[in-house]
């Protein structure tokens, strides 16, 4: 049996900019990506801690520590600048490989890497 479980998850970072005229997906500072184990054209999830707004996208990188957190296209509707966001990412594996994964769970401070 295959099930789906937590992968990366950047918690509490600000959005910097949103752009309703980009073609979509949200943009993350690299260093952020990296560290979260998140890459280029991934899909995630994005759960705004202000106004409750749940949608998903697809990460594409952003300036290495410009602390950017920008939501183009539609999502750009959903958030405000300085919102809080958790942006998560899920895998699929085997039921006996989940039990004993860990996903990577990073608290920026100010969008920045510690």
């Amino acid at each position: 049996m295959q099930i789906e479980v937590l992968k990366s998850k950047i918690h509490r970072v600000k959005v910097t900019q949103a752009d309703l005229n980009y073609i979509g997906s949200i943009t993350i500072d690299e260093d952020l990506m990296d560290k979260a184990g998140i890459i280029e054209n991934e899909r995630v999830y994005i759960y705004d801690i202000n106004n409750g707004e749940r949608f998903d996208t697809y990460a594409i990188k952003g300036k290495r520590k410009s602390g950017v957190i920008g939501l183009n296209g539609a999502a750009a509707r959903k958030v405000q600048i300085n919102d809080l966001l958790i942006i998560v990412s899920f895998a699929t594996m085997d039921f006996e490989e989940a039990k004993k994964w860990k996903p990577t769970v990073i608290f920026p401070k100010n969008n920045q890497c510690d």
